[in-house]
């Protein structure tokens, strides 16, 4: 396959990867599933396995669309706790403009797909290990994820996070470990088992770059 063809070719393969992100970000109800801390979210899923197929570097343009859209959708579909993920949305108890939301909803979803993308390159093998890269760039990806967009709102919105979700600022902690454990735990799950499936038969038409 000339240069030419295996760019055009890979480019597609992004594309169809990135339009899945916006789908499932903007159906209800599949992309983000409300509970009582916060929304779940399956849309990590194409993006650790575009990391998967692709390579990190088009993990990180997913992460970035990822990114992108929670802004928009936490923008027109404001939540209680959208201020965390939208500059429009403003925070309770802050002044000025909210820019570190831009921080939590979009740095973290980049570095899921690079961060998946390299664990599975530095990991994968032939046979079984492939299958374990998977396994291993899936809990990785999705659990930055997590970390990283809760570690962000402790940061940033701590104060305005508990009142948010009517809890006094001593028990954020436990609110914030009380969604890793929950939603961290199944996302993660889900999308090592979803990414492992549906990555193994695809890998002889994609080539990581």
């Amino acid at each position: 396959m000339s240069t030419a063809s295996a760019h055009t070719r890979r480019m597609v393969q992004l594309s169809l990867m990135a339009a899945i992100v916006v789908l499932l970000s903007f159906v209800p109800f599949l992309g983000y599933i409300p509970l009582v801390v916060i929304k779940a979210t399956t849309v990590h899923i194409p993006v650790i396995l575009g990391a998967i197929l692709l390579g990190p570097k088009a993990g990180g343009i997913l992460g970035g669309v990822f990114g992108i859209t929670s802004v928009i959708k936490n923008t027109i579909e404001p939540a209680v706790v959208s201020f965390c993920f939208s500059p429009f949305i403003p925070a309770p108890g802050h002044s000025g403009p909210n820019l570190f939301s831009l921080v939590i909803a979009i740095l973290p979803r980049v570095l899921v797909g690079v961060a998946a993308g390299w664990v599975y390159r530095l990991l994968a093998g032939e046979g079984r290990r492939q299958t374990l890269a998977c396994v291993a760039a899936s809990v990785i990806g999705s659990f930055t994820n997590t970390l990283l967009v809760m570690g962000g709102i402790w940061l940033f919105y701590g104060e305005a996070y508990a009142a948010a979700n009517n809890v006094p600022l001593s028990a954020l902690s436990g609110l914030i470990l009380t969604a890793v454990a929950t939603n961290g735990v199944a996302e993660a799950l889900v999308a090592a088992v979803l990414c492992t499936l549906i990555a193994r038969p695809l890998m002889g038409f994609a080539r990581p770059q």
